[in-house]
């Protein structure tokens, strides 16, 4: 069977409310080959897995079509920029339609209410008092400006399914048919309603129109706002690229760039791809991508980002990603999809709405009737007119645009200030955050470390418990045997690392290389996960390790413990080399080698802000106790792993999930918890490497640094582009201010719900009098969905301010 799944996104037209999503996600699931799709009303995005074997994109928008919608199928994935200039011009196009029928609406309507309301009627010419002219004024309104809501109504009602089109074409054409039945047969309306003086209701129809119209105006002018961060990204991309080729340098397209194309860059300008420096210098610009203001160094064989700007020497670089492979297009489809996912508090909306519009239905119908039987004369007028009230009132757009208007303003925010957040289940989680655990090397520290000191030990120096040491920067003159023994430690560690990925194994081999040290072949090179290397050099077996290694190998180092205590005191990390010689059986230790890793400028106060949150933070590293404690000590953190294998960091992760009892060992053989137990149960974990994806994708909220491992971005719900640990603080805090956001979107549409529909119900009547007026409902109801997308903007401004 030829299975082909594929992932799509598609724009929307003509949704409105939660229930057109509803909807909409129910047809496209009905299509046989369709595994999810998930609509989103803020974006007026489809995200669509299929099939593609069995199921193609008309076919995805013929099931739309069918249930009264637009599902646009000729456009691409969003993060092109023709792309985009079609989407905006086809915005532009609506929203200039929208806005002419706002017009033609209120202004046809306004004239009708001059010539029909009480009290102003007399002061209208006496033609806009006719019936007939009014029913003239109305028809456009009714069929034109309207037509919008007949069009998702009727498909809607045919599949048996209601949205809020269909409450607005139901109220309006009530109200529109009544009033014509009044202008033709008046008589008959006499009869039935019981009603003496006539008058018909083209003001109620025509002004709810326009009044509603008008909130959706309103209300797509403010969602612009919430996509600018989208905007802005795309925008950042260069348009050309001047391109070296056959000898000459050239101005291309930046759509005709391949890979492996030599580009020149000038002061001044946009690097335009992705690529490695081959020639040149220079101090770049990576705010727009990173967020950090200070400009990078680059030189030859450092790698450049495209969008960014070059502010000082010219420089070729090889292009390496283009299109859609570069960081900057997947960044934006990082962003288009963490703005088209759904939170786990919207879930409670959806579910809702589902069944909202229904049972508004219901419950016009229960007004209609209660009035008609019990209401006073005219019955029937007060029926007809509060049942439209009921209809129109009911705003299940605001429940709708509640959570994702906030998820797009939160997730834009954050890819503006160098925080990438993939979906917005990671936004809504991380404000539950109470504990961050952050990995070592690489993460906390520049993972670039430096050897510090190398030890050489003789068997008769160690039998005299003397050492000799060459450390950087140490000056004391040496005797050539010791020069020789320290050289000899340098390259018998540097040619067994030569094999390794290690950050420690990159450290001593780069040392070696600056000291011209000529390394030697290994034949059996095996990398013991948690403990260091090992292979034979010119037959004899070597190890370079920590004490797990060495006590594994059974190797006496106890003669170097107080030297390796010195060393470790100072926060650096010592491994130790054994060998043993072709017909021995015992290795013996000889010599040190220290190495140090710088801890990031940013570390210590990216450590501090979380704390002041609230947040506990723990630090969790493969190095030896003594070393953590000193690093710890160091950033100001108290609960430290130690001695931690790689396979182990996600047990770690899962204990701290469930409130392991403090002061005890994880793992008895090796691991090593220093402070008290870690008392919250939601766990972030901060890291970069390979071996840290299992830990990232086990906490509650992975957070990888841009500069890591694709497998560990991967496996990350957070990326840090701008590298900078006190955006750990900001994610969590920008999380806490978007779910403030949210949960007042959500109180104030369903609290707007709750009370206005038993007041257009008439509850109100027979205790004050007060009857909801069906276009003061409609103005209601309009201005409802705007407040909501208007207090998600205000976000954007609250999370600058904190910034």
């Amino acid at each position: 069977m030829n299975y082909n799944l594929t992932k799509k996104s598609f724009s929307v037209r003509g949704m409105h409310c939660a229930s057109c999503v509803r909807v909409i996600e129910r047809a496209l699931k009905k299509v046989d080959g369709v595994s999810e799709a998930n609509v989103n009303l803020a974006t007026e995005q489809a995200t669509v897995g299929f099939d593609s074997s069995k199921v193609s994109d008309q076919a995805l928008a013929d099931a739309v079509s069918k249930v009264g919608y637009k599902l646009v199928v000729d456009e691409g994935n969003g993060g092109d920029r023709d792309d985009q200039g079609k989407q905006g011009i086809e915005k532009k196009r609506e929203l200039n339609d929208l806005k002419k029928k706002v017009t033609v609406s209120l202004v046809l309507g306004g004239f009708i209410l001059w010539g029909s309301f009480p009290g102003v009627m007399q002061t209208a010419p006496p033609f806009l008092q006719n019936f007939f002219i009014q029913l003239v004024l109305a028809i456009p309104v009714q069929f034109w400006a309207g037509f919008g809501f007949y069009r998702a109504a009727i498909p809607a009602l045919r599949h048996r399914t209601a949205n809020m089109d269909t409450l607005v074409a139901i109220g309006t054409t009530v109200a529109f048919f009544y009033s014509t039945f009044i202008v033709f047969f008046p008589g008959v309306i006499r009869g039935i309603s019981g009603i003496g003086e006539l008058m018909p209701y083209f003001d109620v129809s025509t002004i709810i129109i326009g009044l509603i119209l008008l909130g959706r105006y309103f209300e797509a002018k403010a969602k612009a706002g919430t996509s600018e961060a989208i905007k802005k990204l795309i925008g950042l991309a260069a348009k050309t690229a001047r391109v070296i080729r056959e000898s000459r340098e050239i101005d291309i397209p930046i759509q005709e760039v391949k890979v492996g194309d030599i580009i020149r860059v000038r002061p001044g300008e946009k690097i335009p791809v992705d690529g490695v420096i081959v020639e040149g210098e220079s101090s770049i610009d990576e705010s727009m991508v990173t967020g950090e203001s200070i400009p990078v160094d680059k030189a030859k064989g450092d790698t450049v980002i495209g969008a960014t700007i070059n502010k000082s020497g010219t420089f070729l670089y090889k292009a390496t990603k283009v299109g859609q492979e570069t960081m900057l297009a997947q960044i934006i489809k990082l962003v288009q999809e963490a703005q088209g996912s759904k939170a786990p508090i919207q879930r409670l909306a959806d579910v809702i709405s589902s069944y909202f519009v229904p049972i508004v239905i219901m419950l016009a119908i229960a007004t209609f009737v209660v009035w008609y039987i019990l209401g006073p004369a005219p019955a029937f007028l007060f029926a007809m007119l509060n049942m439209v009230a009921v209809l129109i009132i009911a705003c299940p757009c605001a429940m709708g645009l509640a959570t994702p208007t906030a998820i797009m303003v939160g997730t834009g925010i954050g890819a503006e200030h160098g925080i990438l957040i993939k979906d917005a289940e990671a936004l809504e989680t991380a404000h539950k955050v109470k504990t961050v655990v952050f990995d070592k090397t690489g993460t906390l520290t520049k993972g670039k470390p430096e050897v510090t000191n190398v030890i050489a030990r003789s068997e008769a120096t160690k039998q005299s418990h003397q050492k000799r040491e060459i450390a950087t920067g140490y000056a004391n003159p040496r005797n050539d045997n010791a020069v020789d023994a320290r050289d000899d430690i340098l390259q018998l560690s540097a040619s067994l690392e030569k094999g390794s990925e290690h950050s420690l194994a990159e450290a001593i081999v780069r040392k070696a290389e600056e000291e011209k040290v000529k390394l030697s072949s290994v034949s059996k090179f095996k990398a013991v996960a948690g403990h260091g290397v090992e292979g034979y050099i010119n037959n004899k077996k070597a190890l370079l390790g920590n004490r797990r290694l060495m006590d594994k190998e059974k190797v006496d180092w106890k003669e170097s413990n107080k030297e390796i205590e010195r060393l470790e005191s100072e926060g650096k990390t010592v491994m130790m080399l054994a060998l043993r010689q072709a017909q021995g059986k015992q290795f013996q230790l000889v010599g040190l080698i220290a190495v140090a890793d710088t801890i990031k400028e940013s570390a210590k106060a990216g450590i501090q802000s979380l704390q002041k949150l609230g947040v506990e933070v723990a630090m969790i590293t493969g190095d030896n106790k003594r070393t953590a404690k000193t690093i710890g000590d160091q950033l100001g953190i108290k609960q430290v792993f130690a001695e931690v294998l790689p396979q182990e960091k996600e047990e770690i992760v899962r204990n701290l999930q469930i409130n392991k009892s403090s002061n005890q060992q994880i793992n008895q053989s090796t691991n090593w918890l220093i402070g008290n137990s870690l008392r919250r149960n939601t766990v972030a974990m901060v890291g970069d490497g390979i071996n840290d994806a299992p830990a990232l994708a086990a906490s509650d909220v992975g957070i990888a640094m841009g500069s890591g491992t694709d497998v560990a971005i991967e496996a990350a719900d957070i990326t840090l582009v701008n590298k900078d640990l006190r955006s750990v603080a900001q994610a969590i805090e920008l999380s806490k201010k978007t779910m403030r956001t949210i949960k007042l979107n959500l109180f104030w549409a369903f609290g707007y719900n709750v009370v206005l529909i038993p007041v257009a119900m008439g509850v109100l009547y027979p205790f004050f009098g007060i009857l909801l007026n069906p276009i003061f409902a409609s103005f209601a109801m309009a201005m409802s969905s705007v407040s909501v997308v208007t207090n998600s903007l205000l976000l954007k401004r609250l999370i600058l301010k904190a910034k």
